[in-house]
């Protein structure tokens, strides 16, 4: 855990940004990023990348930075309520590199409501539309990091022979609740109505999930242009956290490409899935009692883990492809130390 008077240190402003990134050349030595593929392995698996971001531009750069090959591509939705001169920041970033852009449509986003759901698909759409080269894509926010390294991750990828990879579980009661409501942006917060929905309009139950997903170009392409899964996202714009159970629940569609099956022994819970490891305050504790994670060393919003350097040495054995949360103001030294631990890794790995 850092000190008051170390987070209160100087960081880099969307303003320091602006003017970095006036000289792209400057700016792309001087921050270090990685402009040719490590290999022909990763140079001939392009991953596609859906990053959500609405504040902490040096976070930002900071995950860019970890994540950017040339042979990848990158979209950035920037909520559309940010400073200007946030917005302004990510599209100079953006303007140093030919395969990462702004999201051609940006969305004012409001938590647990419909416009989180819209933000990824306005990737998706942009994504799609961009390139054919890529296999898979996977969504990111801007306190997300990496660990692993893209060389594991396209192996990790190549392994899944075009399945997706995504949190689904059964509906839990109390979950199903968000959906049986009609809810509404009232004043800025998603507020429940009481009044009643209609079922979905699918034969396939509803199944319990996440935000964060790794699917392929395949799956992206049937949710973009499939007659009943625009339906269905029409049915579920009014509903509570539909970014909770959308994915989860088309992943087990049987006509989805690389989807599970409707049983519940193809169920993947968090810690299955390989999109995001998250720490729960609530399930915290000793692992040698039973407990998933060792309590969180850095601090908690929301009820999750903002990890600290004491949580890398545990994270670093799951095989998650990306963690969440972490913040350079609560602990700068987590993201450094695991930024060049995987910098080094990948160069390891080069070597060999």
């Amino acid at each position: 855990m850092l000190t008051a008077k170390f987070r209160k240190r100087p960081r880099w402003t969307p303003s320091d940004y602006i003017n970095m990134t006036s000289d792209c050349t400057s700016f792309i030595k001087m921050r270090k990023y990685i402009m040719e593929p490590l290999g022909k392995e990763e140079a001939g698996f392009p991953i596609a990348y859906s990053i959500v971001v609405h504040h902490k531009i040096e976070m930002l750069d900071r995950l860019l930075r970890a994540i950017y090959m040339p042979q990848n591509f990158y979209c950035i939705h920037v909520d559309r309520k940010s400073e200007d001169s946030f917005i302004a920041a990510v599209k100079g970033i953006a303007s140093c590199f030919r395969n990462v852009f702004v999201a051609s449509q940006l969305e004012s986003v409001v938590y647990a409501s419909w416009s989180r759901v819209q933000a990824d698909l306005n990737c998706m759409k942009d994504l799609y539309r961009r390139s054919t080269e890529w296999k898979y894509l996977i969504n990111l926010c801007g306190m997300d990091f990496p660990i692993k390294t893209n060389l594991e991750i396209v192996r990790k990828l190549k392994s899944f022979m075009g399945e997706n990879n995504l949190e689904t579980e059964k509906m839990p009661s109390h979950k199903a609740e968000r959906w049986k409501k009609h809810y509404e942006i009232i004043d800025g917060r998603l507020m429940d109505t009481r009044n009643p929905k209609t079922q979905p309009p699918l034969k396939t139950p509803l199944f319990s999930g996440s935000a964060y997903f790794v699917v392929s170009r395949e799956y992206v392409g049937y949710v973009l242009e499939n007659e009943d899964i625009q339906k269905f996202m029409e049915w579920a714009k009014d509903t509570y956290s539909p970014d909770e159970y959308l994915w989860a629940t088309i992943q087990r569609i049987p006509e989805a490409p690389g989807s599970l099956p409707l049983s519940h022994k193809y169920d993947l819970s968090d810690m299955q899935a390989v999109a995001r490891f998250v720490k729960w305050q609530y399930f915290e504790g000793d692992v040698n009692k039973g407990a998933p994670y060792p309590p969180c060393d850095g601090v908690h919003v929301r009820s999750v883990c903002v990890f600290g350097a004491g949580d890398l040495t545990s994270m670093l054995r799951k095989h998650h492809f990306f963690a969440n949360k972490f913040d350079v103001d609560v602990d700068v030294f987590a993201i450094q130390c695991l930024d060049e631990h995987l910098r080094h890794k990948a160069l390891e790995m080069l070597e060999r």
